[in-house]
Protein backbone atom coordinates (compact mmCIF):
# COMPACT_ATOMS: atom_id res chain seq x y z
CA UNK A 1 0.00 0.00 0.00
CA UNK A 2 1.13 3.41 -0.53
CA UNK A 3 0.17 6.94 0.35
CA UNK A 4 -0.85 10.17 -1.30
CA UNK A 5 2.32 11.76 -3.12
CA UNK A 6 2.95 14.90 -1.49
CA UNK A 7 6.59 15.10 -2.37
CA UNK A 8 7.75 14.33 -5.24
CA UNK A 9 10.98 11.44 -4.79
CA UNK A 10 11.93 11.50 -8.40
CA UNK A 11 13.54 14.67 -7.61
CA UNK A 12 16.16 13.23 -5.29
CA UNK A 13 19.18 11.04 -6.03
CA UNK A 14 18.67 7.29 -6.64
CA UNK A 15 19.70 4.74 -3.46
CA UNK A 16 22.10 2.23 -5.41
CA UNK A 17 22.22 -0.89 -2.80
CA UNK A 18 26.12 -2.42 -2.94
CA UNK A 19 26.00 -5.35 -1.26
CA UNK A 20 23.18 -7.83 0.50
CA UNK A 21 24.47 -10.14 3.25
CA UNK A 22 22.44 -12.75 5.39
CA UNK A 23 23.69 -12.43 9.27
CA UNK A 24 23.60 -15.32 11.28
CA UNK A 25 23.81 -15.98 14.58
CA UNK A 26 26.69 -16.76 16.18
CA UNK A 27 27.55 -19.48 17.55
CA UNK A 28 25.13 -21.26 16.00
CA UNK A 29 25.07 -24.72 17.51
CA UNK A 30 23.77 -23.05 20.88
CA UNK A 31 20.13 -22.89 19.55
CA UNK A 32 19.11 -26.18 17.61
CA UNK A 33 15.89 -25.79 15.25
CA UNK A 34 12.81 -25.64 17.13
CA UNK A 35 9.19 -24.12 17.10
CA UNK A 36 8.07 -21.58 18.68
CA UNK A 37 4.52 -21.14 19.71
CA UNK A 38 2.95 -17.50 19.16
CA UNK A 39 0.45 -15.95 21.15
CA UNK A 40 -2.70 -14.02 19.55
CA UNK A 41 -1.42 -11.09 20.09
CA UNK A 42 1.69 -11.87 17.75
CA UNK A 43 0.08 -13.01 15.40
CA UNK A 44 -2.40 -9.83 14.91
CA UNK A 45 -0.06 -8.06 12.10
CA UNK A 46 2.96 -10.42 10.82
CA UNK A 47 4.20 -7.90 8.56
CA UNK A 48 7.69 -6.21 8.38
CA UNK A 49 7.23 -2.76 10.58
CA UNK A 50 9.92 -0.03 10.01
CA UNK A 51 12.00 2.72 11.90
CA UNK A 52 14.69 4.73 9.91
CA UNK A 53 17.28 6.39 11.98
CA UNK A 54 19.11 9.72 10.62
CA UNK A 55 22.75 10.71 11.74
CA UNK A 56 24.29 13.49 10.46
CA UNK A 57 27.20 13.92 9.36
CA UNK A 58 29.89 13.70 12.12
CA UNK A 59 33.64 14.37 12.73
CA UNK A 60 33.96 11.42 14.29
CA UNK A 61 33.52 9.19 11.40
CA UNK A 62 33.29 10.94 8.54
CA UNK A 63 36.47 9.59 7.32
CA UNK A 64 35.28 5.96 8.23
CA UNK A 65 34.69 3.82 5.20
CA UNK A 66 31.38 2.84 5.03
CA UNK A 67 32.60 -0.94 4.28
CA UNK A 68 33.60 -0.38 7.93
CA UNK A 69 30.80 0.63 9.29
CA UNK A 70 28.61 -1.69 7.33
CA UNK A 71 31.08 -4.69 8.93
CA UNK A 72 30.91 -3.44 12.65
CA UNK A 73 26.94 -3.63 12.45
CA UNK A 74 27.16 -7.29 10.73
CA UNK A 75 29.26 -8.18 13.42
CA UNK A 76 27.01 -6.90 16.11
CA UNK A 77 24.04 -8.27 14.51
CA UNK A 78 25.44 -11.69 14.78
CA UNK A 79 26.42 -11.18 18.60
CA UNK A 80 22.71 -10.26 19.39
CA UNK A 81 21.53 -12.73 16.93
CA UNK A 82 23.04 -15.38 19.16
CA UNK A 83 20.73 -14.39 21.97
CA UNK A 84 17.49 -12.94 20.34
CA UNK A 85 18.09 -16.48 18.26
CA UNK A 86 14.02 -15.82 17.37
CA UNK A 87 14.86 -13.05 15.40
CA UNK A 88 16.71 -15.38 12.62
CA UNK A 89 13.53 -17.50 12.00
CA UNK A 90 10.95 -17.67 9.76
CA UNK A 91 7.55 -17.70 10.32
CA UNK A 92 5.80 -21.14 10.20
CA UNK A 93 1.76 -22.25 8.98
CA UNK A 94 0.83 -25.13 11.30
CA UNK A 95 -1.30 -27.31 8.73
CA UNK A 96 -3.51 -28.36 11.14
CA UNK A 97 -4.74 -24.84 12.72
CA UNK A 98 -3.81 -22.66 10.10
CA UNK A 99 -1.99 -20.60 12.88
CA UNK A 100 1.35 -18.97 12.48
CA UNK A 101 4.10 -20.09 14.48
CA UNK A 102 8.16 -19.15 14.90
CA UNK A 103 10.42 -21.41 13.28
CA UNK A 104 13.57 -21.18 15.03
CA UNK A 105 15.62 -22.73 12.07
CA UNK A 106 18.68 -19.67 12.09
CA UNK A 107 17.74 -18.92 8.39
CA UNK A 108 19.24 -15.14 9.38
CA UNK A 109 18.76 -11.69 9.03
CA UNK A 110 19.40 -9.37 6.11
CA UNK A 111 21.33 -6.63 6.41
CA UNK A 112 22.39 -4.47 3.06
CA UNK A 113 24.78 -1.34 2.11
CA UNK A 114 23.70 1.40 -0.02
CA UNK A 115 25.08 4.65 -1.20
CA UNK A 116 23.61 7.94 -2.59
CA UNK A 117 24.57 11.17 -3.36
CA UNK A 118 21.86 13.31 -2.11
CA UNK A 119 22.36 15.36 1.12
CA UNK A 120 20.68 15.01 4.36
CA UNK A 121 20.17 18.34 4.34
CA UNK A 122 18.33 18.47 1.02
CA UNK A 123 15.84 15.81 2.89
CA UNK A 124 14.19 19.17 5.02
CA UNK A 125 12.67 18.26 8.40
CA UNK A 126 13.07 14.83 9.15
CA UNK A 127 10.11 14.49 11.26
CA UNK A 128 8.27 14.70 8.23
CA UNK A 129 7.64 11.82 6.01
CA UNK A 130 8.75 11.77 2.50
CA UNK A 131 8.29 9.00 -0.17
CA UNK A 132 11.79 9.08 -0.73
CA UNK A 133 12.66 7.42 2.99
CA UNK A 134 10.99 3.71 1.88
CA UNK A 135 14.44 3.78 -0.58
CA UNK A 136 16.51 3.77 2.59
CA UNK A 137 14.62 0.67 3.80
CA UNK A 138 15.61 -2.89 2.22
CA UNK A 139 12.09 -4.39 1.20
CA UNK A 140 12.37 -8.12 0.53
CA UNK A 141 9.98 -9.53 -2.10
CA UNK A 142 7.06 -11.32 -0.41
CA UNK A 143 4.78 -13.58 -2.23
CA UNK A 144 2.32 -14.11 0.32
CA UNK A 145 4.50 -17.24 1.89
CA UNK A 146 5.92 -16.05 5.31
CA UNK A 147 8.45 -18.96 5.73
CA UNK A 148 10.56 -17.52 2.91
CA UNK A 149 10.36 -13.60 4.90
CA UNK A 150 13.33 -12.93 7.50
CA UNK A 151 11.97 -11.84 10.73
CA UNK A 152 14.32 -8.69 10.47
CA UNK A 153 15.88 -6.74 7.64
CA UNK A 154 18.00 -3.56 7.52
CA UNK A 155 19.96 -1.43 5.49
CA UNK A 156 22.97 1.83 6.06
CA UNK A 157 23.34 3.64 3.50
CA UNK A 158 25.77 6.86 3.11
CA UNK A 159 24.56 9.83 1.96
CA UNK A 160 26.87 12.10 -0.10
CA UNK A 161 27.42 14.95 2.76
CA UNK A 162 28.82 12.15 4.71
CA UNK A 163 26.03 11.51 7.01
CA UNK A 164 23.78 7.95 7.24
CA UNK A 165 20.44 6.20 7.72
CA UNK A 166 20.12 3.22 9.57
CA UNK A 167 16.37 1.18 8.48
CA UNK A 168 15.51 -1.61 10.38
CA UNK A 169 12.15 -3.67 9.41
CA UNK A 170 10.99 -6.16 12.09
CA UNK A 171 8.11 -8.47 11.61
CA UNK A 172 5.51 -7.69 14.29
CA UNK A 173 5.03 -11.07 14.97
CA UNK A 174 8.30 -10.93 16.41
CA UNK A 175 8.12 -8.03 18.79
CA UNK A 176 6.21 -5.55 19.92
CA UNK A 177 7.36 -2.00 20.69
CA UNK A 178 9.18 -2.28 23.93
CA UNK A 179 10.87 -5.30 22.76
CA UNK A 180 12.09 -3.92 19.51
CA UNK A 181 13.60 -1.05 21.36
CA UNK A 182 15.48 -3.34 23.46
CA UNK A 183 16.70 -5.64 20.47
CA UNK A 184 17.74 -2.55 18.85
CA UNK A 185 19.68 -1.23 21.93
CA UNK A 186 21.59 -4.25 22.13
CA UNK A 187 22.38 -4.49 18.86
CA UNK A 188 24.00 -1.16 19.26
CA UNK A 189 25.79 -1.77 22.06
CA UNK A 190 27.27 -4.96 20.26
CA UNK A 191 28.28 -3.09 17.55
CA UNK A 192 30.00 -0.46 19.23
CA UNK A 193 31.18 1.47 16.37
CA UNK A 194 34.31 3.98 17.04
CA UNK A 195 33.99 2.73 21.13
CA UNK A 196 34.67 0.19 23.28
CA UNK A 197 32.17 -2.33 23.96
CA UNK A 198 29.63 -0.85 26.53
CA UNK A 199 28.93 -3.67 29.08
CA UNK A 200 27.14 -0.52 31.48
CA UNK A 201 24.11 -0.69 29.04
CA UNK A 202 21.38 -2.38 31.34
CA UNK A 203 19.33 -4.91 28.94
CA UNK A 204 17.40 -7.71 30.65
CA UNK A 205 17.96 -11.19 28.86
CA UNK A 206 15.44 -11.52 26.58
CA UNK A 207 12.48 -14.01 27.64
CA UNK A 208 11.12 -15.40 24.02
CA UNK A 209 8.81 -18.41 25.50
CA UNK A 210 4.93 -16.73 25.33
CA UNK A 211 3.77 -18.72 28.32
CA UNK A 212 0.77 -17.46 29.64
CA UNK A 213 -0.63 -15.75 26.60
CA UNK A 214 -0.83 -19.00 24.58
CA UNK A 215 -3.64 -20.06 23.52
CA UNK A 216 -4.75 -23.09 21.72
CA UNK A 217 -2.01 -25.31 23.55
CA UNK A 218 -1.87 -27.34 26.87
CA UNK A 219 0.22 -24.78 28.51
CA UNK A 220 -1.44 -22.08 27.27
CA UNK A 221 -4.94 -23.48 27.97
CA UNK A 222 -3.99 -24.18 32.03
CA UNK A 223 -3.10 -20.06 31.73
CA UNK A 224 -6.21 -18.88 30.31
CA UNK A 225 -8.82 -21.34 31.68
CA UNK A 226 -7.62 -20.56 35.69
CA UNK A 227 -10.63 -18.89 37.95
CA UNK A 228 -10.78 -15.14 37.75
CA UNK A 229 -8.64 -12.73 39.49
CA UNK A 230 -8.54 -12.65 43.59
CA UNK A 231 -11.19 -10.46 44.77
CA UNK A 232 -13.65 -10.87 41.81
CA UNK A 233 -16.54 -13.67 41.59
CA UNK A 234 -18.06 -12.54 38.15
CA UNK A 235 -17.21 -14.26 35.49
CA UNK A 236 -14.82 -12.84 32.72
CA UNK A 237 -16.20 -10.29 30.93
CA UNK A 238 -15.46 -9.90 27.11
CA UNK A 239 -12.93 -7.16 26.04
CA UNK A 240 -14.25 -3.93 25.02
CA UNK A 241 -12.17 -3.27 22.30
CA UNK A 242 -13.27 -6.23 20.46
CA UNK A 243 -16.53 -5.51 21.22
CA UNK A 244 -16.78 -1.84 19.97
CA UNK A 245 -14.99 -2.98 16.95
CA UNK A 246 -17.44 -5.47 15.73
CA UNK A 247 -20.11 -2.47 16.51
CA UNK A 248 -18.53 -0.45 14.39
CA UNK A 249 -18.34 -2.90 11.54
CA UNK A 250 -21.83 -3.50 11.68
CA UNK A 251 -22.49 0.27 11.86
CA UNK A 252 -20.03 0.32 8.27
CA UNK A 253 -22.38 -2.40 7.01
CA UNK A 254 -25.92 -0.73 7.86
CA UNK A 255 -27.48 1.79 6.07
CA UNK A 256 -27.04 3.48 2.03
CA UNK A 257 -24.40 5.64 3.29
CA UNK A 258 -22.97 3.20 6.01
CA UNK A 259 -21.81 0.56 3.52
CA UNK A 260 -18.72 -1.49 3.55
CA UNK A 261 -17.05 -0.26 0.63
CA UNK A 262 -18.89 3.09 0.57
CA UNK A 263 -17.77 6.35 1.76
CA UNK A 264 -16.39 5.66 5.01
CA UNK A 265 -14.17 3.13 4.04
CA UNK A 266 -12.69 4.47 0.36
CA UNK A 267 -12.46 8.12 1.33
CA UNK A 268 -10.35 6.61 3.81
CA UNK A 269 -8.20 3.96 1.78
CA UNK A 270 -4.89 3.50 2.34
CA UNK A 271 -3.80 4.51 -1.03
CA UNK A 272 -4.78 7.77 -0.23
CA UNK A 273 -3.78 8.51 3.34
CA UNK A 274 -1.26 11.66 3.88
CA UNK A 275 0.95 11.09 6.88
CA UNK A 276 2.13 13.90 8.37
CA UNK A 277 3.33 14.68 11.92
CA UNK A 278 2.66 17.49 14.15
CA UNK A 279 5.26 18.76 16.91
CA UNK A 280 3.45 19.88 20.21
CA UNK A 281 6.06 21.60 21.74
CA UNK A 282 6.21 21.08 26.19
CA UNK A 283 5.17 24.82 26.29
CA UNK A 284 2.08 23.81 23.70
CA UNK A 285 1.15 20.87 26.04
CA UNK A 286 1.17 22.77 29.04
CA UNK A 287 -0.79 25.73 27.29
CA UNK A 288 -3.37 23.14 26.78
CA UNK A 289 -3.72 21.56 30.58
CA UNK A 290 -4.20 25.52 31.46
CA UNK A 291 -7.04 26.28 29.54
CA UNK A 292 -8.59 22.70 29.42
CA UNK A 293 -8.16 22.93 33.73
CA UNK A 294 -8.03 26.55 34.01
CA UNK A 295 -4.52 26.31 35.31
CA UNK A 296 -4.44 26.68 39.43
CA UNK A 297 -8.37 26.22 39.71
CA UNK A 298 -7.62 21.92 38.81
CA UNK A 299 -7.63 21.49 42.29
CA UNK A 300 -6.52 17.41 42.46
CA UNK A 301 -7.24 16.76 39.13
CA UNK A 302 -4.28 15.55 37.26
CA UNK A 303 -3.49 13.86 33.77
CA UNK A 304 -0.47 12.83 31.85
CA UNK A 305 0.29 14.32 28.54
CA UNK A 306 -0.68 11.13 26.76
CA UNK A 307 -4.08 11.71 28.06
CA UNK A 308 -4.62 15.30 27.71
CA UNK A 309 -3.36 15.05 23.61
CA UNK A 310 -5.03 11.73 22.93
CA UNK A 311 -8.57 13.39 24.23
CA UNK A 312 -7.86 16.24 21.83
CA UNK A 313 -6.60 14.21 19.13
CA UNK A 314 -10.17 11.93 19.03
CA UNK A 315 -11.92 14.96 19.55
CA UNK A 316 -10.13 16.89 16.32
CA UNK A 317 -10.31 13.97 14.43
CA UNK A 318 -13.83 12.96 14.83
CA UNK A 319 -14.76 16.62 14.30
CA UNK A 320 -12.68 17.03 11.31
CA UNK A 321 -13.66 14.00 9.53
CA UNK A 322 -17.66 15.13 9.93
CA UNK A 323 -18.65 12.15 11.45
CA UNK A 324 -22.66 12.58 11.81
CA UNK A 325 -23.70 13.11 15.35
CA UNK A 326 -25.40 9.65 15.95
CA UNK A 327 -23.07 7.65 14.75
CA UNK A 328 -20.57 5.61 16.97
CA UNK A 329 -17.03 6.83 17.14
CA UNK A 330 -14.21 4.87 19.16
CA UNK A 331 -10.67 6.29 20.57
CA UNK A 332 -8.37 3.19 20.96
CA UNK A 333 -5.04 2.97 22.11
CA UNK A 334 -2.44 0.35 23.18
CA UNK A 335 -1.71 -0.73 26.69
CA UNK A 336 1.51 -2.47 27.18
CA UNK A 337 0.19 -5.60 29.96
CA UNK A 338 3.49 -6.52 30.87
CA UNK A 339 3.05 -5.57 34.12
CA UNK A 340 -0.89 -6.01 34.09
CA UNK A 341 -0.43 -10.19 33.99
CA UNK A 342 -0.86 -11.93 37.30
CA UNK A 343 1.50 -13.08 37.44
CA UNK A 344 3.60 -10.19 36.20
CA UNK A 345 5.31 -10.96 32.44
CA UNK A 346 9.45 -11.99 32.99
CA UNK A 347 11.63 -9.07 32.79
CA UNK A 348 12.82 -9.05 29.15
CA UNK A 349 9.45 -10.54 27.48
CA UNK A 350 10.30 -10.46 24.17
CA UNK A 351 6.99 -10.71 22.27
CA UNK A 352 4.00 -8.98 21.68
CA UNK A 353 2.40 -8.05 25.50
CA UNK A 354 -0.01 -5.20 24.16
CA UNK A 355 -3.79 -4.99 24.37
CA UNK A 356 -5.85 -2.16 23.17
CA UNK A 357 -8.32 0.10 25.88
CA UNK A 358 -11.16 0.83 24.56
CA UNK A 359 -13.76 4.17 24.48
CA UNK A 360 -17.04 4.27 22.57
CA UNK A 361 -19.65 7.69 22.25
CA UNK A 362 -21.56 8.68 20.02
CA UNK A 363 -20.11 11.75 17.74
CA UNK A 364 -22.59 13.98 19.53
CA UNK A 365 -21.76 13.00 22.90
CA UNK A 366 -18.40 12.99 22.63
CA UNK A 367 -18.48 16.63 20.68
CA UNK A 368 -20.29 17.73 23.66
CA UNK A 369 -18.09 16.27 26.30
CA UNK A 370 -15.11 18.03 27.69
CA UNK A 371 -11.41 17.42 27.74
CA UNK A 372 -11.88 16.76 31.15
CA UNK A 373 -14.68 13.74 31.04
CA UNK A 374 -12.73 12.36 28.25
CA UNK A 375 -9.73 12.39 30.25
CA UNK A 376 -11.54 10.64 32.75
CA UNK A 377 -13.08 7.99 30.56
CA UNK A 378 -9.12 7.25 28.86
CA UNK A 379 -8.32 6.95 33.07
CA UNK A 380 -10.92 4.45 33.52
CA UNK A 381 -10.14 2.91 30.01
CA UNK A 382 -6.82 1.97 31.25
CA UNK A 383 -8.12 1.05 34.50
CA UNK A 384 -9.66 -2.05 32.53
CA UNK A 385 -7.06 -3.31 31.46
CA UNK A 386 -7.05 -6.70 33.85
CA UNK A 387 -5.50 -10.15 33.97
CA UNK A 388 -9.25 -10.94 32.85
CA UNK A 389 -9.55 -8.41 30.47
CA UNK A 390 -6.16 -9.74 28.41
CA UNK A 391 -7.49 -13.04 28.93
CA UNK A 392 -11.05 -12.05 27.25
CA UNK A 393 -8.91 -9.86 24.58
CA UNK A 394 -6.60 -13.17 23.73
CA UNK A 395 -9.18 -15.59 23.59
CA UNK A 396 -11.64 -13.40 21.09
CA UNK A 397 -8.44 -12.82 18.94
CA UNK A 398 -8.36 -16.85 18.33
CA UNK A 399 -9.66 -17.63 14.84
CA UNK A 400 -9.85 -13.71 14.33
CA UNK A 401 -8.43 -12.00 10.96
CA UNK A 402 -5.61 -10.23 11.58
CA UNK A 403 -6.01 -6.55 12.66
CA UNK A 404 -3.88 -5.56 9.47
CA UNK A 405 -6.27 -6.32 6.64
CA UNK A 406 -8.67 -4.16 8.21
CA UNK A 407 -9.61 -0.76 6.51
CA UNK A 408 -9.33 2.69 8.20
CA UNK A 409 -12.90 3.98 9.83
CA UNK A 410 -13.44 6.99 10.00
CA UNK A 411 -15.12 6.42 13.59
CA UNK A 412 -12.32 4.52 15.00
CA UNK A 413 -9.00 6.58 15.84
CA UNK A 414 -5.98 4.57 17.04
CA UNK A 415 -3.52 6.04 19.09
CA UNK A 416 0.43 3.95 19.80
CA UNK A 417 2.15 6.04 22.75
CA UNK A 418 6.07 5.41 21.40
CA UNK A 419 6.95 8.03 23.95
CA UNK A 420 8.68 5.95 26.85
CA UNK A 421 10.83 4.34 24.19
CA UNK A 422 13.27 7.02 22.60
CA UNK A 423 14.58 5.67 19.59
CA UNK A 424 16.76 8.21 18.87
CA UNK A 425 19.03 7.62 21.64
CA UNK A 426 19.93 4.84 20.17
CA UNK A 427 23.60 5.14 19.06
CA UNK A 428 24.18 3.08 16.46
CA UNK A 429 27.10 5.48 15.51
CA UNK A 430 28.56 8.18 17.37
CA UNK A 431 25.74 9.89 19.76
CA UNK A 432 21.77 9.97 19.61
CA UNK A 433 20.45 10.25 16.07
CA UNK A 434 18.88 13.35 14.51
CA UNK A 435 15.79 11.74 14.20
CA UNK A 436 13.94 8.55 13.69
CA UNK A 437 11.18 8.26 11.64
CA UNK A 438 8.92 5.28 11.01
CA UNK A 439 8.16 4.19 7.33
CA UNK A 440 4.11 3.44 5.70
CA UNK A 441 3.05 1.10 8.28
CA UNK A 442 0.02 -1.74 7.19
CA UNK A 443 -1.94 0.64 9.16
CA UNK A 444 -0.80 3.87 8.18
CA UNK A 445 -4.00 5.82 10.30
CA UNK A 446 -2.42 4.81 13.47
CA UNK A 447 -1.51 7.85 15.07
CA UNK A 448 2.20 7.79 16.83
CA UNK A 449 3.18 10.00 19.95
CA UNK A 450 6.95 10.28 19.80
CA UNK A 451 9.18 11.71 21.84
CA UNK A 452 11.69 14.90 19.75
CA UNK A 453 14.93 14.34 20.24
CA UNK A 454 14.87 18.45 20.17
CA UNK A 455 12.67 18.88 22.72
CA UNK A 456 12.02 16.04 25.42
CA UNK A 457 9.16 17.78 26.81
CA UNK A 458 7.27 17.84 23.85
CA UNK A 459 5.27 15.18 21.43
CA UNK A 460 5.75 14.54 18.14
CA UNK A 461 2.49 13.36 16.50
CA UNK A 462 2.55 11.37 13.20
CA UNK A 463 -1.01 10.15 12.04
CA UNK A 464 -2.55 9.24 8.21
CA UNK A 465 -4.91 11.19 7.34
CA UNK A 466 -7.29 11.61 4.14
CA UNK A 467 -5.90 14.82 2.01
CA UNK A 468 -8.91 16.01 1.85
CA UNK A 469 -9.77 16.51 5.90
CA UNK A 470 -5.87 17.45 6.61
CA UNK A 471 -6.69 21.15 7.17
CA UNK A 472 -9.54 20.45 8.91
CA UNK A 473 -7.67 18.16 11.52
CA UNK A 474 -4.58 20.78 11.55
CA UNK A 475 -7.23 23.88 12.64
CA UNK A 476 -9.69 21.88 14.44
CA UNK A 477 -5.91 20.06 16.48
CA UNK A 478 -3.61 23.14 16.38
CA UNK A 479 -6.62 25.24 18.09
CA UNK A 480 -5.90 25.79 21.95
CA UNK A 481 -2.43 24.81 21.26
CA UNK A 482 -1.11 28.08 20.42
Amino acid sequence: MATKKHDDHENYPTVVVTKTVTVHPKPLLHHPQQILHLSNLDRQCPMLMYVVFFYKPCFAYQNSALGSIFNSLKSGLEETLSIWYPAAGRLSLNQADGKLNLWCNNGGAVLAEAVTTAKIIQLGDLSQYKEFFERLAYKPVFHGNFSQMPLIVAQVTRFGCGGYSISIGASHSLFDGPATYDFLRAWASNSAILKEKRSTLQIYKPVHERGPLLVGTQHGQQQLTKLPESGSSAPTRGAAAIDHLHQLIKQALAGPDMKFGGSNFSNTGNSNLVLKTFHLSGAMIESLKIKVFGGESRGSFSCSSFELIAAHLWKARTKALGVRKGAMVCLQFAVDVRNKMVPPLPKGFSGNAFVLASIALTAEQQEGSSHEATIEKIKQAKNSITNDYVIAYNKALYGGAAQGSLPPINELTLVSDWTRMPFHTIDFLHGEAAYVSPLLSPIPQVAYFMQNPNDLRGIDVRIGLPPQFLNAFSHYFLTNLQ
